[in-house]
Parts: C-alpha cells; sequence; structure tokens
C-alpha cells in the first residue's frame, strides 16, 4: 500500500485569529450601550430625590432642565450614537471609530455627564457641545466613503441636535433670549424623527423576518404622509407662537399625525409579535408614538398639560425602542440567538410600566405625582440594572463565535 498523498492527510482546522483590542472598543454599541445604561439607572433616581426634596445637590444647571437635557443629549444620545457607529459599519462595510478613539469618544461623552454634576457651567458646556459634532463628521466621512448616501440624512440630523444643544446652552447662560426649553423640545422632535426613520426600516424588516411566509405590503404614501406630518406637528410645537391661533392649527396637525402613525403601525401587523417579546417590545414602543402625538394635539387645545405628551414620546417610546434595540442589537453582535430571556421581558414590561404610570397617573389624579414618580422611576431603574446585570459580561468579552465586532 502506497502512503497517503499530501492531499489525502487530513487538515487541522485552524483557529480564527483573536480580533484586536479591548473588546469593550471593538464597535461603537459596547461602551455607548453600557454607559447609557448605567446613566439611566443612576440618573432618574437622583432627580426624583431631587424634586422631591429629598437630596441637595448643586449642579451646573437647575434640576429640572438638567433632567430634561440629560435624558436627551446624555442618555438617548449615547445610544443613538452607539447604534449609528454600529451600523454605519454594516451599511458600509468600512471601520468606524475603535480602539483609542472609540474609548476617547466614549469618555467625552462620560466627561460631559460628570461635569453636568460637578461644574463649572463652561467646563460642562464645552464638553457637552464636542461629542455631536464629531461623530457627525466621522460618520459622514465613513457614508460618502462606502457611497452611502441614503444614510446620510442621519448623520445631517445630529448636526441638527448639535445645533440644538448650542441653543440651549446659549438659552442658559442668556446669550439668547429664549427658554432654554424650546431647544430641548427641538432636541425630542429630532430623536423621535430619527425613530421614525429607523423603526420604518428595521421593525417590518424584523417582523417578515421572524413570520415565515408573512410579506408586509408597506404602503409607501401612507409612510410618506406619516412622516411629513409628524415632522409638521413637531416643526409647529417647537417654532409656532403659543397663540390661539396657532395652537389650533398646531393641534389639527398633531391630530392628523397621530392618526397617520396608527395607519402605519398597523401595516406592520403588530398582533403577529406576540408571542416574540424581542419584537413586541418595539410595536408597543413605536405605539407609544402616536399616543404621545395625540397627547400633544390635546395640550395644543388646553385639555391636559404638555407633559403627558412629552413624557409618552420620551420614555414609551424613545426609551422603549431604546431597551428593544440595545438588547436585539447587542444580542446580534455579541453572537447570540435573538430570543431574549424571563429577565429581558421583565425589563421590557418595566420600562413600558414606567411609561404608563408616569403619563396616565398624573393625568387621572394629579395629586398622585409624587408617588407616579417613585413608582416609574423603580420601575424604570429596575429595568436598566437587569440590562446592566445580563449585558455587562457579554460586552466586555469577544464575540461567540470569535469574530471581530
Amino acid at each position: 500500500m502506497s502512503a497517503p498523498t499530501l492531499q489525502a492527510l487530513p487538515l487541522k482546522p485552524t483557529a480564527a485569529p483573536t480580533p484586536p483590542g479591548w473588546p469593550l472598543l471593538r464597535l461603537g454599541f459596547r461602551p455607548f450601550y453600557l454607559g447609557a445604561a448605567a446613566f439611566a439607572l443612576l440618573s432618574i433616581p437622583l432627580w426624583v430625590a431631587l424634586f422631591l426634596g429629598q437630596w441637595n445637590l448643586t449642579m451646573a444647571l437647575p434640576p429640572l432642565l438638567w433632567h430634561a437635557h440629560e435624558m436627551l443629549f446624555g442618555f438617548a444620545i449615547a445610544v443613538i450614537l452607539g447604534f449609528l457607529l454600529t451600523a454605519v459599519k454594516a451599511w458600509t462595510g468600512l471601520v468606524t471609530p475603535r480602539g483609542a478613539f472609540l474609548g476617547a469618544l466614549a469618555l467625552l461623552w462620560l466627561a460631559a455627564r460628570v461635569a453636568a454634576v460637578t461644574g463649572p457651567y463652561a467646563v460642562y458646556a464645552v464638553l457637552d457641545l464636542a461629542l455631536l459634532p464629531l461623530v457627525a463628521a466621522v460618520l459622514t466621512q465613513v457614508l460618502l466613503r462606502g457611497r452611502n448616501r441614503r444614510n446620510l440624512p442621519l448623520a445631517g440630523m445630529l448636526m441638527l441636535l448639535a445645533l440644538a444643544n448650542g441653543f440651549f446652552h446659549l438659552g442658559v447662560i442668556g446669550v439668547l433670549e429664549m427658554s432654554p426649553l424650546t431647544p430641548l423640545y427641538a432636541a425630542l422632535a429630532l430623536i423621535v424623527m430619527i425613530e421614525c426613520v429607523i423603526a420604518g426600516r428595521v421593525i417590518p424588516a424584523f417582523t417578515m423576518s421572524a413570520t415565515p411566509g408573512l410579506k408586509l405590503k408597506v404602503r409607501a404614501p401612507v409612510d410618506r404622509a406619516a412622516l411629513a406630518l409628524t415632522a409638521l406637528a413637531l416643526l409647529l410645537w417647537v417654532f409656532a407662537p403659543a397663540a390661539a391661533g396657532w395652537n389650533m392649527v398646531g393641534g389639527l396637525a398633531f391630530s392628523l399625525a397621530a392618526v397617520a402613525q396608527v395607519w402605519r403601525l398597523l401595516q406592520w401587523r403588530p398582533a403577529l409579535t406576540r408571542h416574540r417579546p424581542i419584537l413586541w417590545i418595539l410595536h408597543v414602543s413605536y405605539a407609544w408614538i402616536p399616543f404621545g402625538l395625540a397627547l400633544l394635539a390635546a395640550a395644543r387645545f388646553g385639555w391636559v398639560g404638555v407633559s403627558a405628551g412629552v413624557h409618552a414620546l420620551a420614555i414609551g417610546a424613545t426609551a422603549g425602542l431604546i431597551i428593544g434595540m440595545m438588547t436585539r442589537t447587542a444580542r446580534g453582535h455579541t453572537g447570540r440567538a435573538l430570543q431574549v430571556s424571563r429577565p429581558e421581558i421583565a425589563a421590557y414590561v418595566l420600562v413600558v410600566l414606567a411609561a404608563l404610570v408616569r403619563v396616565l397617573v398624573p393625568l387621572a389624579v394629579p395629586q398622585w405625582l409624587p408617588l407616579a414618580l417613585v413608582m416609574s422611576a423603580a420601575a424604570w431603574s429596575v429595568a436598566f440594572a437587569i440590562y446592566l446585570f445580563i449585558y455587562t459580561p457579554w460586552l466586555l468579552k469577544t464575540r461567540l463565535d470569535g469574530k471581530d465586532g
């Protein structure tokens, strides 16, 4: 018998090369999702303690402005940046910030959050204003190099958010004669529009991929009408004077936008996702957008306070979509199955509960606002504590499949 040829010899499988660098800094979602969840866990109990007079703390901003600003430019922006730094890499096939550069961006975000409660104000403002233009410029460059012009408007929205942030700080220090709440409303409006754009791409796609044989009939005119009416209503909310005539116009615009958003959502067949928590959290959270728009319509008509609509959009829609996308994308990009555990489902339910309590209880019984704040904050904090408990080890380690990312 002849000796086996070289070609017949069994070959040893070659191990995949170990991805370079610290796992936490390999892709944008890792540091920014962890930072956002930790900030969410700590900041809301602090806000409630300040609001109820249980704690005195000298900060760069008045407590109300600190709370409103940091929920938008601290919490929500961290998740948006983490998502976009990750998604743009997938969209273009090009490298987005990683390693030391990504670490510097995350530290810049963290430094601004710390400076907000330690001061002085000038240091806080400079740190806070630096991050968004920098990330927007980086993402614009990557998108242009990758010839991915379709997603350039998302980078443009980051620049608009940076502009709103600049107006906020100028209003706080008195350079501009405007209420600092106006640019905060503008920031919330921009974040809602980002949610509408991204949700319109991912929620129908996720629903079809999880439902064998399902082909959703998403009508482009309905999508365009929902986005256009929502943008118009939010523009009127931010920029139109609070005069009777504009209030009626704004109320009508919000009402039409709410109807269009319900129509849009129904096209995505939300009932089909009731047995898939990783999907239903996205549908339920998106349903808070038309509900929030309807509440802002009611506020324009003078029936309720504006706070109800703001918190419906900020907690129900924004935080709900955030917890849903933070679990789904983190699972996918760490090589794990897109099937959440019972604790993660509990986190979903707790965020929805936090929104329901914060929005509905003060509407029904205004004198119960302190109780509603405590209950909502407790549900919120436990939800993000669950996220941190499960996901921190995953985000600090290499992907299960050994791949980079």
